[in-house]
């Protein structure tokens, strides 16, 4: 078998598998473990893979932080379709929380508040969205401004939240990993998610569906933390039954 052979074959296993282990490799393309990591080392150069921990998986589960407005370009239909399903969860005279992230702004712009509507936002461009509503009742978390999501993070946001409790809180995340759990590009909004999740009931997070598999720096929390997860209809069945095995309720947007 040439190395063309041998790449080809590897991104074949990657792709209907989503990752593959160097002694699986070792044993299918019947060569040693010191070609197979050379072939992974070429491969990732290519960055057709990302290697971790004597594995290859078909993508880098490790996120790095963005812009609000380089984000706001990706999946732009798929979380339009997410927002709005998690609007449609809202009921008359709520009260939820809404974080950050360009998928929340989504929801913002799907939401038509029922009588009275309460929002506590750590987001400025979702309080500017939902300003054009008079019947709902925005409270702007103060803090520091993260200038890459146009969000607030720190001690002020945080002792806000201590004083308030909602049915609902709508997270975006960066990556969503049933072993590591649901996680951010930012420790300081980790850690404002975290307030957010003990203020609240229920805490519904919005991710399209290329944001399983995938890690940001920051942990949020694990699994279990989670009620609901709405994604979009290019989320896999092995992704779907997943989440079903974990009791998560699962909204598939079309």
């Amino acid at each position: 078998m040439t190395k063309e052979q041998r790449h080809e074959m590897i991104m074949d296993l990657l792709i209907r598998q989503g990752s593959v282990l160097v002694t699986d490799l070792v044993a299918q393309l019947d060569v040693s473990a010191v070609t197979v990591r050379k072939d992974l080392t070429e491969l990732e150069k290519n960055d057709r893979l990302y290697r971790s921990h004597g594995k290859a998986v078909l993508i880098n589960p490790y996120i790095n932080n963005r812009s609000v407005n380089e984000k706001e370009k990706l999946a732009t239909d798929q979380k339009h379709a997410i927002g709005r399903e998690a609007a449609r969860l809202i009921t008359r005279d709520d009260s939820v929380c809404i974080a950050s992230g360009t998928t929340v702004h989504a929801l913002a712009r799907s939401i038509q508040p029922v009588h009275r509507l309460t929002v506590v936002s750590a987001s400025l461009p979702v309080s500017n969205i939902l300003s054009q509503h008079e019947n709902i009742d925005i409270i702007q978390l103060g803090g520091m401004l993260r200038h890459s999501s146009l969000s607030v993070v720190g001690e002020y946001s945080a002792r806000i939240l201590e004083e308030c409790s909602f049915s609902k809180l709508y997270l975006g995340v960066d990556g969503i990993d049933f072993e590591y759990g649901i996680t951010t590009t930012d420790m300081r909004e980790a850690a404002l998610n975290q307030k957010m999740i003990a203020a609240a009931q229920k805490t519904i997070v919005l991710a399209d569906s290329s944001k399983f598999g995938r890690r940001g720096f920051a942990k949020i929390a694990d699994m279990d933390a989670v009620d609901i997860i709405i994604t979009d209809a290019g989320v896999s069945p092995k992704v779907v039954t997943k989440v079903e095995a974990l009791g998560i309720d699962l909204i598939i947007a079309q």
